[in-house]
C-alpha cells in the first residue's frame, strides 16, 4: 500500500457530535498531533492547529467543506508546542488566538519553528508558518461562546506536559478536548512540565465525566475507554518515578538509568525514547533546577541509537 494511505496523510475530521470535530492525524507520533473545531450560529472556534503549512491546510480546508465554510472566529491553543501552534498563522487574520498566559511567550521565542534541530530524521519540512502568539491570554479559566454553544477553557493550576496546559470542555455536550495531557496509546511526555504535575492531571481529567475525549495525540475515546487510558498513564508516570528515584540513588545519568529499566510493560507504545527526556525532567524537578533541553534530547538520540523516526 503507498504512503499516502499512512501517517498523517490518513487524517480525517471526524464529527464528535453535531458541530463539534476532532482533526485526527496517525499515528500520532513526533509532530502528529490532533486537532479540532467547534461551530456555533456564528463561525467556529477551532482547538490547536498542526506543525506544517501542508497538514494545517487539510485540516483547515477538510473543516472548511464540513461547516459549509463557517467563517473562523477564534482559536485556541492547548499548550505551546509548535505541532499544536505553528499553523496559527494559516488562520484568517481576524481570528483571535487564545492561550494560557505562559503559552505567548513560549510561541514568541520558539526557535524550532526557525529550523528543526536534527533530533528528527526526516527533519519536518514546517512549510510556510511563521510565529503568531495568542493575543488574548488567561491565567486558570477563561469561557467563551460559539453560538450557542459554551466552550470552558481551564487550566489544571501547575506544570503537567508543559506550564500552561489547557483543555477545552464542552459541559453541554460532555466533549474534552485535552492537548497533551492525554496520549492514547503513545508514550507520553512531560519534559516541559512535571511528572508530579501530570499525575496530579489525571484525577483532574477524570472529573469532568467527559463521554467523548479527543487526546492530543492517538485515536479518539470515550466514557467507556478514559478510565483504563487514565490508569495507563498513571502507571507509566509512577513507572518513571520510580526510575528516577533508583536512578538518583544510584548516581546514575538520567540516559543510564533509562538503559537499565525495563519498558516491557509499555511496549505498545510507540515513541519510548521519551523516558529518557521525563527522567531528566524528573532529576531537575528534584533538586529545583531547570533542563538542560539540547542535553536530553541528545541523550534521547543516543539511547535510541540515532534520530526519532518522523512522519512525512
Amino acid at each position: 500500500m503507498g504512503n499516502q494511505h499512512r501517517g498523517p496523510d490518513a487524517a480525517a475530521l471526524h464529527e464528535i457530535v453535531p458541530g463539534v470535530h476532532a482533526w485526527v492525524q496517525p499515528d500520532g507520533t513526533w509532530w502528529v498531533n490532533n486537532a479540532g473545531a467547534v461551530t456555533g450560529d456564528d463561525g467556529t472556534i477551532v482547538i490547536d492547529t498542526c506543525a506544517t503549512e501542508a497538514r494545517t491546510r487539510r485540516f483547515l480546508d477538510a473543516l472548511a467543506a464540513a461547516t459549509g465554510g463557517a467563517p473562523i472566529r477564534a482559536a485556541v491553543n492547548t499548550h505551546q508546542h509548535g505541532d499544536h501552534t505553528h499553523g496559527n498563522s494559516l488562520l484568517p487574520e481576524q481570528a483571535v488566538i487564545v492561550g494560557h498566559e505562559s503559552v505567548r511567550e513560549s510561541v514568541l521565542t520558539d526557535f524550532v519553528i526557525d529550523g528543526c534541530p536534527p533530533f528528527w530524521s526526516p527533519v519536518p519540512d514546517w512549510g510556510g508558518v511563521t510565529r503568531r502568539p495568542p493575543w488574548l491570554v488567561f491565567g486558570s479559566e477563561l469561557t467563551v461562546h460559539s453560538g450557542g454553544r459554551r466552550i470552558d477553557l481551564l487550566h489544571p493550576g501547575h506544570p503537567a506536559h508543559t506550564a500552561g496546559d489547557v483543555v477545552a470542555w464542552l459541559p453541554e455536550e460532555r466533549v474534552l478536548f485535552t492537548g497533551d495531557l492525554l496520549f492514547h496509546g503513545i508514550t507520553p511526555l512531560v519534559l516541559m512540565g512535571s511528572v508530579d504535575g501530570a499525575l496530579r492531571s489525571l484525577d483532574w481529567l477524570a472529573g469532568f465525566g467527559a463521554e467523548h475525549v479527543v487526546p492530543g495525540h492517538g485515536p479518539l475515546a470515550d466514557a467507556a475507554a478514559l478510565p483504563g487510558i487514565l490508569a495507563e498513564h498513571e502507571r507509566y508516570y509512577r513507572f518513571v518515578a520510580e526510575i528516577a528515584a533508583d536512578g538518583m540513588r544510584r548516581e546514575l545519568s538520567p540516559l543510564d538509568a533509562a538503559r537499565c529499566a525495563d519498558l516491557r510493560a509499555f511496549s505498545g507504545w510507540s515513541d519510548a525514547e521519551r523516558l529518557v527526556l521525563n527522567l531528566h525532567r524528573a532529576y531537575a524537578d528534584a533538586v529545583c533546577t531547570d533542563v538542560d533541553l539540547l542535553a536530553a534530547f541528545g541523550d534521547a538520540v543516543s539511547w535510541n541509537r540515532g534520530p526519532f523516526p518522523t512522519a512525512v
